[in-house]
């Protein structure tokens, strides 16, 4: 998920917080985030996925227009251009390290490169084949500020 720029606004965050329904004042009331540890107003842990919304090309997000793969369970017109293996896939585990907070004012890029690859045997689906897939995140001077682990399976055939 390459992103050029995703800037951290306040409004933002609050709704954020607000859509995943954590109420901590933190996230939402200046005054508050000022007596904190933090003195500031800081976004949520899982925050940074919604810059997805800043890669023109996310292909889960659907677009005025276009058929839309969809997370269903039968595609809504897209064709699957993965070989057959996007009915198949499922998101495993997703992992997030912090380097610092980060808040408003703040403007992030995220860069993906691959990880580690491995296979194991499966009890309904066949062989799984993992991948992991890792973002860095880095603010406005190219300082690192959130690493990113996602990983995915792919499964060899459907669960009976």
């Amino acid at each position: 998920m390459p992103v050029d720029q995703f800037p951290v606004e306040a409004g933002h965050i609050m709704m954020f917080a607000r859509a995943v329904g954590d109420d901590n004042p933190i996230y939402r009331d200046d005054v508050h985030a000022k007596s904190s540890e933090t003195g500031i107003i800081i976004a949520p842990p899982t925050f940074v996925q919604a810059s997805a919304q800043f890669d023109p090309d996310y292909r889960l997000r659907p677009k005025p227009g276009e058929p839309w793969f969809g997370s269903g369970r039968e595609p809504s017109g897209t064709p699957d251009t993965q070989g057959g293996t996007a009915a198949r896939g499922l998101h495993a585990e997703q992992h997030y390290e912090y380097h610092r907070h980060i808040g408003p004012g703040d403007v992030l890029s995220a860069k993906s490169i691959p990880g580690k690859t491995w296979e194991k045997q499966g009890r309904r689906g066949g062989l799984l084949k993992f991948s992991e897939n890792v973002t860095e995140y880095r603010d406005q001077n190219g300082e690192l500020v959130i690493t990113a682990r996602s990983i995915g399976v792919i499964t060899e055939k459907a669960a009976e």
